[in-house]
């Protein structure tokens, strides 16, 4: 069996961290895209061709990990939309196939439900309910089948709250249809997608809650889901150092020459990479992922929350944030994660105020961002790439990439 992945797009809605596809993020220890490719091998996938964009990381990062199955990479030169990604590894595919985003993390569990309904008609779709289907393509419904797909309908309009969740299983066909649409642009996917629907059966697998990255804080969806096995490994390595007095509850792994300092609390779920240094009298609550080489100084307490490789706390409070890499954090930060009148988080994308629909959201922040001593950030507000917060600074907006912010 045969499956796309697509790792390509600019992923500009996953602003600060979107200086790599995000897929590129890491989590308990593999890329995301990784442990997509490593559940669909478990299940019976023997080849993915991966489509990734002209400055990917994506085959560096895939070099070193050994996930059972063949890859081979096709490149999409100009970001034109996933119908195009999937154009470009015609050549590759030679028969029926998944469709898979990079971001499916439980693609692998989904692989035999998918089988099973593929003896009942000549495509399967997956799709989710979702509290604001006008924000996706909303699938039109007779039973089990699936008609159509309407892409972001008006609220109000929509003809079903199933909503397409971007994996499928298609025919090879799909790639006659879209090089025979009359015109080709970002959404031109569905368009192919619904002229092959109105040609072939299609049946739906429904599931509960789906994986999807549109926007940063959408990581805490997988953090929550996936910090059990067997994406998070309960275990303690050889080469670790725990302080006899630091106290570990639930799951917790601890990577290779990683250490715990003395009267610190780890509440897990909790991923701590190798050579983490914690230092001592934290606290840490999950569900948590420090990624290699994460240190924290004595007196901090992180919460609920994504750091990636290199980032350097002294002392403070991260509360369900997401930290790029290489960050580097001085004494007294304070992330602030819910607001005063307990109401939903608000965040700015792209000039638009976007609901989180939650109501603990600290800080995101770019990759090498420098904050100083004695500085706090409001819930929802993020810090761009290689920025700068002077000390003492009390940030209410977004600080963008390269950007020196200081207080007045």
């Amino acid at each position: 069996m045969q499956a796309v992945v697509i790792a390509a797009g600019n992923s500009s809605r996953f602003w600060p961290l979107n200086n790599g596809h995000k897929c590129e993020i890491f989590l308990f220890g593999k890329p995301i895209i990784a442990w997509t490719l490593k559940g669909l091998a478990e299940n019976g996938v023997e080849e993915a061709v991966v489509v990734c964009g002209p400055s990917s990381r994506v085959p560096e990062l895939l070099e070193k990990e050994d996930l059972g199955l063949s890859i081979s990479f096709v490149t999409q030169e100009e970001p034109l939309g996933p119908g195009n990604a999937l154009w470009q590894a015609k050549d590759k595919i030679t028969g029926p196939f998944f469709l898979v985003w990079a971001d499916k993390m439980e693609a692998g569990e989904l692989v035999e439900r998918f089988k099973e309904k593929a003896g009942q008609a000549d495509m399967v779709l997956l799709g989710t309910e979702a509290a604001r289907p006008s924000e996706y393509g909303v699938f039109r419904m007779e039973g089990e089948n699936v008609l159509s797909i309407v892409e972001k309908p008006a609220p109000g309009t929509e003809p079903s709250r199933i909503v397409r969740a971007v994996m499928e299983l298609l025919p090879l066909d799909i790639f006659t249809v879209y090089e025979n649409l009359p015109s080709h642009h970002e959404g031109d996917l569905v368009d192919a997608l619904n002229k092959l629907l109105k040609q072939k059966k299609a049946v739906l697998v429904k599931e509960e809650q789906v994986s999807s990255l549109k926007y940063p804080w959408d990581l805490f969806s997988f953090l929550e889901r996936f910090a059990q096995e067997p994406f998070l490994e309960e275990s303690i390595a050889s080469t670790a150092s725990v302080a006899p007095s630091a106290v570990l509850k639930g799951p917790v792994f601890v990577g290779e020459n990683a250490s715990i300092g003395e009267h610190t609390l780890v509440e897990g779920p909790c991923y701590i990479g190798p050579e983490c240094v914690i230092g001592p009298s934290n606290v840490l609550r999950g569900p948590l992922c420090l990624e290699r080489g994460v240190k924290t100084g004595a007196f901090c307490e992180i919460k609920k929350s994504i750091v990636q490789e290199g980032t350097h706390f002294h002392s403070g409070y991260v509360g369900d944030s997401v930290f790029g890499k290489n960050c580097r954090v001085a004494a007294g930060f304070v992330s602030a994660n819910r607001r005063l009148d307990r109401q939903q988080v608000r965040v700015s994308v792209k000039e638009e105020k976007v609901d989180t629909l939650r109501s603990y959201l600290g800080t995101v922040v770019g990759e090498g961002a420098r904050i100083g001593i004695s500085c706090s950030t409001m819930p929802g507000v993020f810090l761009g790439r290689s920025c700068v917060l002077g000390p003492g600074s009390r940030v209410f907006k977004h600080v963008g990439d390269e950007e020196t912010f200081s207080s007045p």
